[in-house]
Formats: structure tokens, C-alpha cells, sequence
């Protein structure tokens, strides 16, 4: 600033006679600015808006207008800061996923917490995680996009087996037995395999609205919520063989 406001010979040799008493009125102007003096988060705060940015540009934007210098752009900060904290795009993307899972993990932990019956507590886990991904599509959509993560990295890990600790508990429940995620019978590894499927499938086919042509014939007034309760409720006959 010092340059466009000096034209003289103060400007041009800082170490002039003279120069004290400008200096002195002048030094905060003077003074460059930084990404650090800019910023306006403390260290330990910087990561966590970086994922809220990369979280707002990601449902705005989509998977593919996600890159380090878009969530720096809109953190407001150095486009170095998302490599300082994140390495890559790959390391960026699988925090990110972290923080869905979290997300959705809390949402469904709620619903069932809020359920009064037993129907309902059935009911509750399935109809969060669709209203979580109805919700949040570009999350939902990164955390099942396993090309794009690395499952090394330990949050990544430890959200992802929370979240299908969660399924296996509730499918334990609704079989009133113990689900161990370690080993698993075949029976169990197919409820639970039969619940994911139907309800993930079920979530895809309505975030891509391949779910309309169905609705559409259905009685008026039928959401899809109502569908999946329909489908969830409805007997399902048959076991497989062995334990």
C-alpha cells in the first residue's frame, strides 16, 4: 500500500531521513497482508471449516466442481490451506465421506430414539437413512463412491463400521438375537444384506427419480415414504438353509 500512497523519496529508500514520522502514522497500512492474518479461523478450527465449505460445495456444485481450490475459494482462505490439512483431493473426499457417515449415523441413532412402539423403532432407522440422503444427496452420494476414498485412513474407518454396526444392531433387534459384526451366520449375513439392498436400492432409484412411474400409479396421495413402509411391512417367506 505504501508504493500507491508514496511517490517520493521516502518510498523509494526506506531507510531516508524523514521516513520516521510517515512510518509512524502509516505502519498499519504498510503492514502486507497474509492468508494467516486474513483467515479469519484459529489453527484448530481452519480444518473443520475446510469440510463445511467442501461439505457447501459439494451440494451446490456437485462431485465434479469439488476441487482443493474451490472449498479454499469458498473457506475464504490460501488455496494451500485444503492440501496443508488434507494432502489431495482423495484425502479431502474421504474426511468428507467421514463426516456423512457421522452425520447420517446421528440421524437414524435419533429417529430410533424418538420411536415409541416397536413398529416404529422398525420403521425408524430405514425412513432416516432415506431422509438423510433425500436431504444431503451429494454426501450420501461420495460416501458409496468407494473408488474415491481411501479406507486407510482411520476416521474414514471407524465412521463407516459405526455405521454398519448400527444395521447390524437393528436387524439383531428386529430378529431378537445377537448380532456379533465379526462373524456372522449366513442368516444373519443375508437379513442383513436383504435390508441394506432394499433400502439402499430404494434410496438410488429415488434420488435418480426412477421412482415417478410407480408413483404416479399409485392411489393419489401416496408418498414415498409410504412405499417404503409398504415394502418394509410386507411378509417376507422363506429361510435360507443352515444356521
Amino acid at each position: 500500500m505504501a508504493k500507491s500512497d508514496t511517490k517520493g523519496e521516502t518510498a523509494r529508500h526506506p531507510r531516508a531521513p524523514g521516513r520516521t514520522t510517515s512510518t509512524a502514522a502509516s505502519r498499519p497500512a504498510r503492514r502486507p497482508a497474509s492468508a494467516k492474518t486474513d483467515t479469519p479461523y484459529h489453527h484448530g478450527a481452519l480444518r473443520e471449516a475446510l469440510l463445511q465449505a467442501a461439505e457447501r460445495v459439494l451440494e451446490r456444485d456437485g462431485l465434479g466442481g469439488l476441487t482443493l481450490r474451490a472449498v479454499a475459494r469458498e473457506a475464504g482462505v490460501s488455496h494451500a490451506a485444503p492440501t496443508h490439512h488434507f494432502g489431495d483431493l482423495t484425502g479431502l473426499l474421504s474426511e468428507l465421506a467421514a463426516v456423512g457417515f457421522r452425520q447420517f449415523n446421528a440421524a437414524m441413532a435419533s429417529s430410533c430414539e424418538a420411536a415409541a412402539t416397536p413398529l416404529e423403532r422398525a420403521l425408524a432407522r430405514p425412513k432416516a437413512y432415506v431422509a438423510y440422503a433425500q436431504a444431503h444427496p451429494g454426501m450420501y452420494g461420495i460416501m458409496f463412491r468407494t473408488e474415491r476414498l481411501d479406507y486407510s485412513r482411520p476416521s474414514l474407518q471407524e465412521a463407516a463400521e459405526a455405521s454398519f454396526a448400527g444395521l447390524a444392531n437393528a436387524i439383531g433387534a428386529m430378529r431378537q438375537e445377537q448380532i456379533s459384526g465379526d462373524a456372522l451366520t449366513l442368516n444373519q449375513g443375508a437379513a442383513i444384506a436383504r435390508a441394506w439392498s432394499m433400502v439402499h436400492g430404494f434410496t438410488m432409484l429415488l434420488l435418480d427419480g426412477r421412482l415417478e412411474d410407480i408413483l404416479e400409479r399409485l392411489p393419489e396421495g401416496t408418498t414415498a415414504e409410504r412405499l417404503l413402509e409398504a415394502m418394509l411391512t410386507a411378509p417376507i417367506t422363506g429361510k435360507l438353509p443352515g444356521p
